[in-house]
């Protein structure tokens, strides 16, 4: 599989490495110093393109990979409100589309337990739950698209939360979430729901970025063949 880097951060980087380790190609890589390289020529030999870029350019990158018919698996959050104009463009072009908060296995799996744990707390009484996200000083937006994928989680699943709140300023019917910036962490979440009897907590921590490449490269292993819009949760046949 040809691929074509829109990124070429620390994230970049170790997508790359863990690609070459897979068997796979980078055919081109993008960064802010090359952006003129963005083109349909440039990209000819590519079979999917991976975009990790920045909350203000991802909605732009992610339109010209699709406008050039390529699938594109994202993994820059902070974009989202342009969301279902990405979803036109990828029937538009007939091409395909996958974006994640986040590609690690072990987080998706963690987002399908804290549904599951949601809906079976939406039984009981007494119970409140709280997120934390803990990242490196460098992450750009807060709350992380991780903490808000597992904020979404609960609303759908219990009915009495209607959202998510900043744990400074609770309100009522919403998820508390609480982001604390801090040296290199890669990215750590957890989930606990609080009583007066007792605590239940679900936590995911991550140790490095290359959970994160592995599941980028297997998303894009998924949608090289196929057309339409995916999530990770159809990539893990969950």
């Amino acid at each position: 599989m040809n691929i074509a880097l829109i990124g070429y951060g620390r994230m970049g980087h170790e997508i790359e490495d863990m690609a070459l380790k897979m068997g796979h190609k980078v055919t081109i890589r993008i960064d802010i110093e090359n952006q003129d390289d963005f083109t349909p020529e440039r990209l000819a030999d590519a079979d999917v393109i991976i975009e990790f870029t920045t909350p203000d350019t991802a909605f732009r990158n992610i339109t010209r990979g699709l406008e050039m018919r390529k699938p594109v698996v994202s993994g820059t959050t902070g974009w989202l409100k342009h969301y279902e104009e990405v979803v036109k463009l990828c029937r538009k072009y007939e091409t395909s589309f996958i974006h994640a908060s986040n590609f690690s296995i072990g987080v998706n799996i963690m987002f399908r337990i804290n549904s599951e744990l949601a809906r079976l707390m939406a039984g009981q009484k007494g119970y409140h739950p709280e997120i934390e996200e803990i990242h490196h000083i460098k992450k750009l937006d807060a709350p992380s698209g991780t903490a808000i994928v597992l904020a979404d989680g609960i609303k759908a699943h219990h009915p009495y939360f209607e959202g998510w709140c900043s744990k400074e300023n609770k309100k009522n019917n919403s998820i508390p979430v609480r982001s604390v910036r801090e040296g290199s962490v890669p990215g750590t979440h957890v989930v606990t729901w609080d009583s007066e009897i007792d605590t239940i907590t679900i936590k995911h921590e991550s140790k490095g970025r290359k959970g994160l490449a592995l599941g980028a490269i297997i998303a894009a292993e998924y949608i090289r063949t196929r057309r339409g819009v995916f999530t990770m949760a159809d990539v893990l046949g969950f």
